[in-house]
C-alpha cells in the first residue's frame, strides 16, 4: 500500500486539524490542513502516491503554494489532476509554476495551471477557513505565507501560519538563488515579526516553531 512507510506528524494546538509528512531528499514538509469541510494540502513536493494515500477519500479543496521552486511543487500536477482541487500561488510565481521546471539537482514540475494567483493582503476563503496571504520575498521574489486568524477558522486554538522557505525553527531561506534577495527577506521577517507570538508556524523544511521563539532566534538576529 502507498505511504505505508510515510510517518505523518500532529501539528498540536492550532485553530485547525493539521499534519504533515516529510518527504524527498531535501525533508520538504508537506501539510495535510482540515479546512473544516475537506483538506487544504500544502506544497506537493513528490511521491504523489503516497500523498494520496493520507488523503484517502477526503476532499481536497485547495493547494497552497508558498513559492515555485521545484521541490514545494513537483508533483502538483499530479495531485490536482487527481483531486480536481483549486490551486493558490502568488502572481509572481505563478508563471514558473505554470511552465514547469527541470531542475538539475533533481527535483522537476511538470506544467500545471494556477487557478487563484494572490497577492499581499488578499484574503483567501475555503471550507470555514480564510486565510491572509502575506508576501514574502526573499526566498523568491513571489513567496507568500498563509496566515490563519484562530477567529477565522473551525476551532478553538492558536493562529496558524504556513511561512513556506520564509521563516524556519532558527532559520530563515536561502537568498542565495535566482530572485533571492537578503534585503527583501529582512523586510519579510520585520512583516511577520509583527504577528502574535503564539502564533504556530509551520515551515517548509525542519521543525516546527512559534513566533515567540522566532523573536529570541531568528528576528534578534536578523533584524
Amino acid at each position: 500500500m502507498a505511504g505505508h512507510n510515510v510517518r505523518t506528524h500532529q501539528v498540536q494546538g492550532g485553530c485547525a486539524d493539521a499534519s504533515f509528512v516529510v518527504l524527498g531528499f531535501i525533508a520538504n514538509n508537506v501539510y495535510f490542513i482540515d479546512d473544516g469541510e475537506g483538506l487544504i494540502i500544502v506544497d506537493p513536493s513528490c511521491r504523489p502516491s503516497d500523498i494520496l494515500s493520507i488523503v484517502g477519500d477526503r476532499k481536497v479543496d485547495a493547494i497552497f503554494c508558498t513559492h515555485n521552486h521545484s521541490d514545494h511543487v513537483g508533483c502538483l500536477a499530479q495531485i490536482q489532476k487527481a483531486t480536481g482541487a483549486t490551486v493558490y500561488a502568488s502572481t509572481i510565481d505563478a508563471p514558473l509554476i505554470e511552465k514547469g521546471q527541470k531542475d538539475p539537482d533533481g527535483y522537476y514540475a511538470d506544467p500545471c495551471k494556477v487557478d487563484v494567483r494572490v497577492n499581499d493582503g488578499d484574503t483567501i476563503t475555503v471550507g470555514k477557513t480564510t486565510w491572509k496571504v502575506m508576501a514574502t520575498p526573499g526566498h523568491t521574489k513571489g513567496s507568500i505565507c498563509f496566515f490563519l486568524d484562530a477567529k477565522n477558522a473551525p476551532k478553538k486554538g492558536k493562529n496558524l501560519l504556513v511561512s513556506g522557505d520564509t521563516l524556519f525553527a532558527g532559520s530563515i531561506g536561502r537568498t542565495d538563488f535566482a530572485g533571492g534577495s537578503m534585503a527583501d527577506m529582512r523586510k519579510s521577517l520585520a512583516k511577520l515579526q509583527k504577528l502574535p507570538d503564539a502564533t504556530i508556524v509551520l515551515p517548509g523544511h525542519n521543525a516546527l516553531t512559534t513566533i515567540q521563539a522566532e523573536q529570541r532566534r531568528v528576528f534578534a538576529y536578523f533584524l
